[in-house]
């Protein structure tokens, strides 16, 4: 069977990586300690993906820059307290993305984490070598705006019209629709299948391995 895309785009956390949970947990450790209105969990679910400076700003507004500065520094002391390995990848992820590189498809990430949180996820979680080009929203636009895809396209050589999308953030299909590419959403993270069927994915699939075989 021909394939349909060539270069295909992952969100990090949520999508291949199990950290939702966590990340909502840091975050209301930093309101706490700052001493800011602790955000509910849905809330907090509803900025990942965004640039974490877009994120404190969607979730405390109004507020100035050095409380802004003090809840990056808090968050990321807590979320980096905890050491991640191939164990958080999402159930079948790893396999996914290695028989993904043997079928010639080319593999990008492209997530609202600073480029040195990356870096440091993609080793600890031993899938550095299976990703031909990364974008963090600290290199770039913070999506939703699209030059995040528009990037790595350009430097992937990867029409549009052959290059996919998979994230389990509104923010997510929300790059995808602005940079004119396909995406699938995956239920294992941020939002809810009821809330990513409303942007028009191609499938809402359960889990992200479950994209073997699909395309």
């Amino acid at each position: 069977m021909s394939k349909q895309f060539d270069l295909i785009i992952f969100d990090w956390d949520g999508t291949l990586v199990d950290s939702i949970d966590w990340i909502v947990r840091c975050l209301q450790h930093a309101a706490v300690e700052c001493g800011c209105q602790v955000p509910d969990k849905e809330s907090a679910r509803e900025i990942i993906g965004l640039s974490i400076e877009r994120a404190m700003e969607t979730l405390f507004p109004g507020i100035d820059g050095s409380t802004q500065e003090q809840l990056i520094r808090l968050y990321s002391q807590q979320f980096f307290s905890k050491q991640f390995g191939r164990e958080d990848l999402f159930e079948g992820v790893y396999d996914m993305l290695g028989n993904f590189k043997q079928d010639g498809y080319k593999l990008a990430v492209a997530t609202g984490k600073k480029n040195a949180g990356l870096v440091e996820a993609m080793t600890s979680t031993g899938v550095v070598e299976m990703f031909d080009i990364t974008r963090s929203a600290d290199q770039t636009a913070s999506k939703p705006n699209p030059l995040m895809i528009d990037e790595i396209v350009a430097a992937m050589n990867v029409s549009k019209a052959r290059t996919l999308m998979v994230g389990d953030s509104v923010h997510d299909l929300q790059m995808a629709r602005n940079a004119g590419v396909a995406a699938i959403a995956v239920a294992c993270g941020a939002h809810r299948c009821e809330v990513l069927r409303q942007h028009q994915p191609l499938h809402c699939l359960p889990r992200t391995s479950a994209l073997m075989g699909m395309i």
